[in-house]
């Protein structure tokens, strides 16, 4: 039995194989994948893709469609072409694209819509960003979800939280959160505030790892001077909570091995990088890295310690602000900006201007409608590549099981341009993915593993340039929060970003009055837009809910870019509704 391993924009990396009918079975005995799939993968077969390439709306053979991409990009000045990638598959093969675009000299989109200004924060004050794999969380005694929901975005971290106390801080009642031992109902972009006030009471309890402090970590009398320096006042009311609760919270973890697992959410302000970072400060304080069942995970860097065979140096273009009217030719891989982008009448208008946009993908969506040429994908099951996680430390082949010619891989595709331009080849395909994984890995109990993960995180140290952690010292909030209701962007448990299923009602808390498909009117300072809505008991009164990848999620999301990480910063935006007949 041959395995494969997802590719998708998830913490699991699932191991898998295909069954005698073609179906994706999760394999028993990988640590995490543990023999269940999710849903995406469950129905991944039935998922309609792009078969044929087209031109204009016309199916055309694949030598046109070909020659129609290398007339585009002679024809049109390479510093007037952009590349544009998405996330739809993290396969390290999904990066050789730019190889090309680069010897070209074209621009290359940078940047993320996704979790790059927490992860700035978190390298400011780590070093580098390492994972808390679920096999470390299985053996906390507590578990804080500090804006994540693994039951829709990590569902197999849920066998390690069983047993465990759990505390839930969400501006959404999720699933987990009704069972929690402890919910903190949070005011969106008050988790900075709630971050520092719970460090300020630590200290002002004595409840800090003082041996921890003063060994390993930079900057504590500074960050002493923040914390003390606002209010106590203005802390809680941005929270949104009581002092009862967080006493509460202490009383949970006192004395505890603890692991805060943070989603993205909590960073989709322009203050992003400085909410990780309080966040981690609050982690310092308790000295939870370096230690079993303890420590802060995120979103991490799962390339770190590898080579990067495709690192280029190119213009680039700041991908959630990214100005399509100022190219010719838009080569879009993977991605769907006219959904996934902030301010989609901006994207929309800018996009319209460009000479030829080209889509090269899997799955049709608003993007690839809207291209002029298209240029269907292969899938992870029909070309080689390796996936490496963001949520664990193993390491996944993705080995080729199935044939398919109405496709083409990233790396077939480059070669192809590269030759046509006359630039120099890549080296063979297997000898890169080989490099990659023998650049940091090692075999443990027969699974390969990033090297980096042979000890506990951050067990011999931090990243810094003082191998300390330091703390912050400054953050500057510049979300102007005038405006009737905040407008919340999350994830969904049948849908992944603009993939798959959609979800597309407006969620509206039961106070509105409101009834199941009532018609609202939406405004904020980038646009207005009509939305069916769906009453919930898990919001907040002053909270809406459009999850990502839903039709017009982000025709009232603002066009600008987190302080740090180049991130968009989705949730910076208050709206007012207006009901309508």
């Amino acid at each position: 039995m041959q395995t494969t391993t997802c590719p998708l924009d998830c913490f699991d990396g699932c191991s898998m194989y295909l069954d005698a009918d073609g179906r994706l079975k999760g394999t028993k005995n990988h640590p995490i994948t543990q023999g269940y799939l999710c849903h995406h993968l469950n129905h991944y077969h039935t998922w309609k893709r792009i078969s044929k390439p087209r031109f204009r709306g016309e199916a055309i053979a694949w030598d046109e469609a070909l020659a129609l991409l290398v007339e585009q990009l002679k024809t049109h000045t390479p510093s007037k072409t952009l590349f544009f990638k998405g996330s739809g598959n993290l396969g390290v093969m999904q990066g050789v694209t730019k190889c090309f675009f680069a010897a070209h000299g074209s621009v290359i989109a940078s940047g993320s819509l996704c979790d790059e200004a927490g992860d700035a924060g978190i390298v400011e004050g780590r070093g580098a960003n390492l994972s808390l794999s679920p096999l470390h969380v299985k053996k906390s005694d507590v578990v804080v979800l500090w804006g994540r929901n693994p039951s829709v975005t990590n569902s197999h971290m849920l066998p390690s939280l069983k047993g465990k106390t759990l505390i839930v801080i969400d501006p959404v009642k999720t699933d987990l959160a009704q069972n929690a031992d402890l919910y903190l109902q949070i005011t969106p972009a008050g988790d900075l505030y709630l971050a520092l006030l719970l460090c300020r009471i630590v200290h002002m309890e004595g409840l800090e790892d003082k041996l921890f402090l003063e060994t390993q970590t930079e900057n504590f009398d500074s960050f002493l001077k923040l914390i003390y320096g606002t209010p106590m006042r203005t802390l809680i009311e941005k929270t949104g909570l009581k002092l009862d609760d967080l006493a509460m919270l202490l009383s949970l973890i006192r004395g505890k091995k603890l692991s805060i697992l943070v989603g993205i959410g909590v960073q989709k302000y322009s203050f992003g990088h400085s909410v990780l970072r309080a966040i981690d400060a609050f982690g310092a304080m308790l000295g939870l890295f370096g230690k079993e069942g303890c420590g802060v995970g995120y979103l991490s860097n799962s390339s770190f310690g590898f080579t990067s065979p495709f690192k280029v140096k190119a213009k680039t273009e700041r991908l959630p602000v990214c100005d399509f009217s100022k190219y010719d030719v838009v080569l879009i891989q993977g991605g769907n900006p006219l959904s996934q982008m902030p301010c989609t009448p901006k994207v929309k208008a800018n996009l319209a201007k460009a000479s030829c946009v080209i889509y090269f993908g899997l799955h049709e969506n608003e993007t690839s409608k809207r291209a002029d040429l298209v240029i269907p994908a292969l899938s992870f099951l029909e070309k080689e590549d390796v996936k490496l996680s963001y949520g664990h430390e193993f390491i996944g082949r993705m080995p080729k099981l199935i044939d398919n010619a109405e496709g083409m891989s990233e790396y077939a595709l480059t070669q192809y341009l590269l030759k046509a331009f006359g630039y120099e080849s890549l080296e063979d395909e297997t000898a890169i993915l080989e490099a990659v994984i023998a650049s940091n890995s090692v075999e443990k109990e027969g699974f390969l593993i990033s090297k980096t993960y042979e000890t506990l995180p951050y067990e011999n140290g931090f990243y810094t340039p003082s191998k300390k952690f330091e703390f912050l010292d400054e953050f500057e909030d510049t979300f102007d929060d005038e405006g009737d209701f905040y407008l919340l962007a999350s994830k969904q448990n049948k849908g992944l970003n603009s993939q798959f299923i959609q979800d597309d009602h407006l969620y509206v808390p039961l106070s509105l009055g409101l009834q199941k498909d009532d018609t609202v009117k939406l405004t904020s300072p980038y646009g207005s837009c009509e939305y069916p809505v769906m009453p919930s008991s898990k919001l907040r009164d002053d909270c809406l809910l459009l999850y990502s990848g839903a039709k017009n999620a982000n025709v009232l999301t603002p066009p600008k870019i987190s302080q740090e990480g180049e991130c968009a910063i989705y949730q910076e935006v208050k709206v007012t509704l207006v009901r309508l007949p």
